[in-house]
C-alpha cells in the first residue's frame, strides 16, 4: 500500500510518500480500504517528534479514516453489523495515513446517510473529542452556557454545533473578526475576538456576570487562570490540549468556593472499550444530528494524500475553519 510516513522529526516536508507492507488486521480488528483521512493537531505535533504514538499503535500519522471495509475478524464484523462492502468512519490510534488500515471494530461508524467518504473522514477524532469531553466529562446540560475556546478549530466547529443541537448557549473565542463571524454562521450565540477583547471579561458580560457553565480549553497554561474567574458557580473547566503551556498557577480557594471542577484528558492512548462506548453513544445520539441536517461537517479544504505536506503547513498557519482532508 501507499502511505505517508515521517522520515524525521522536523517540518512538513519530512511527511513522505513511500510503500509499506498491507496492515495485517488482528482480532476484533477490520481492515478498511482508505478513501479519505482527517488531518489533526496532534498529527503535526507527532510529525515534531513531541507526541509519539501509544504502545502498539502505527508510527504512521493519522487518527481517522473513512473508506470501505475489504476485511477483517468476520465474527466482530457481524456481530457489530458490519460486513466486507461496507462503507464506515473510524477513530484509529495512528496508521490513517495510508491506503489500508486496520482499527477496531468497536471503533468503527456507519457512514452517515447522504454523507460523502470526505465528510465523514472528517467526524471521527472531533466527535469522539467533543462528546467525550463536553457532554461526558464536562456534562454540559441544555439551558447551560458553553465557552469554546478556539471556535474556529475542527474541535471548535463540532462543539458549536453539537452544543447548540442539543439546547445549550455557546460563547466562542477566535483569533479575528473573520473567525468570528464564521463561528456566528455556524450557530454560535456569541464570538469574542480574543486579540482585541478580554475574553473573561467578555463571558462575564455576556452571561450577565452569571459565567460560563463548561469550557473547552485547547490552550492552558496561563489561560486556566482567567477561565476560573469566568466559570459559573459549580462550573466545569475540561482541558484537552496545552497549547499554551503545561503549567498554570489558580486560585484554589476560588475553586473551593465556587465548587468548580478542573479536568481533562487525551482520548488517543484510551482503550478500545473507553472508545467503542463513546462510538455507540454518537450512533445513538448524534449520528441521526448529522443524518437529519442539523449538524453537519465544516471542511476548508481537501488535499491528495500525496500533498499531506501542505495539509500541515496549512494546519500549522491557524488560517483555516473547520476540517483539513487528505484524499486518496
Amino acid at each position: 500500500m501507499r502511505a505517508i510516513e515521517i522520515s524525521q522529526p522536523g517540518r512538513p516536508e519530512v511527511l513522505q510518500l513511500v510503500d509499506r507492507p498491507d496492515p495485517v488486521p488482528g482480532d476484533g480488528e477490520a481492515l478498511i480500504r482508505v478513501r479519505a483521512a482527517g488531518v489533526n493537531r496532534p498529527d503535526v505535533l507527532q510529525r515534531k517528534g513531541v507526541y509519539p504514538p501509544p504502545p502498539g499503535a502505527s508510527d504512521l500519522p493519522g487518527l481517522e479514516v473513512a473508506g470501505e471495509i475489504v476485511g477483517g475478524d468476520a465474527q466482530a464484523l457481524a456481530a457489530a453489523g458490519f460486513k466486507p462492502g461496507d462503507r464506515v468512519c473510524a477513530l484509529v490510534s495512528g496508521g490513517g495515513y495510508a491506503e489500508l488500515c486496520a482499527v477496531p471494530v468497536g471503533q468503527c461508524l456507519p457512514v452517515p446517510a447522504g454523507f460523502s467518504d470526505l465528510e465523514a473522514a472528517s467526524l471521527p477524532e472531533t466527535f469522539f473529542t467533543v462528546w467525550s469531553n463536553v457532554f461526558e466529562r464536562g456534562r454540559l446540560q441544555p439551558g447551560e452556557t458553553l465557552l469554546v475556546q478556539g471556535g474556529s478549530s475542527g474541535i471548535g466547529v463540532t462543539a458549536i454545533q453539537l452544543a447548540k443541537a442539543l439546547g445549550s448557549t455557546v460563547i466562542v473565542t477566535a483569533g479575528d473578526d473573520a473567525k468570528c463571524a464564521s463561528c456566528l454562521q455556524l450557530g454560535a450565540d456569541h464570538a469574542v475576538n480574543y486579540k482585541t477583547e478580554d475574553f473573561a471579561e467578555a463571558v462575564q458580560r455576556l452571561t450577565a456576570s452569571k459565567g460560563a457553565d463548561v469550557i473547552l480549553d485547547m490552550v492552558a497554561g496561563p489561560y486556566v487562570a482567567r477561565e476560573l474567574t469566568c466559570l459559573a458557580d459549580d462550573g466545569r473547566l475540561v482541558i484537552i490540549a496545552v497549547q499554551g503551556g503545561v503549567k498554570s498557577e489558580i486560585d484554589a480557594g476560588a475553586v473551593l468556593r465556587r465548587r468548580l471542577t478542573v479536568t481533562g484528558s487525551t482520548l488517543r492512548p484510551r482503550s478500545v472499550a473507553f472508545k467503542a462506548a463513546i462510538a455507540a453513544a454518537l450512533r445513538h445520539k448524534v449520528w441521526p444530528l448529522l443524518e437529519s441536517g442539523r449538524v453537519r461537517p465544516v471542511i476548508h479544504q481537501v488535499f491528495p494524500a500525496a500533498d499531506a505536506a501542505q495539509a500541515h503547513a496549512l494546519m500549522e498557519s491557524s488560517t483555516h475553519v473547520g476540517k483539513i482532508v487528505l484524499q486518496w
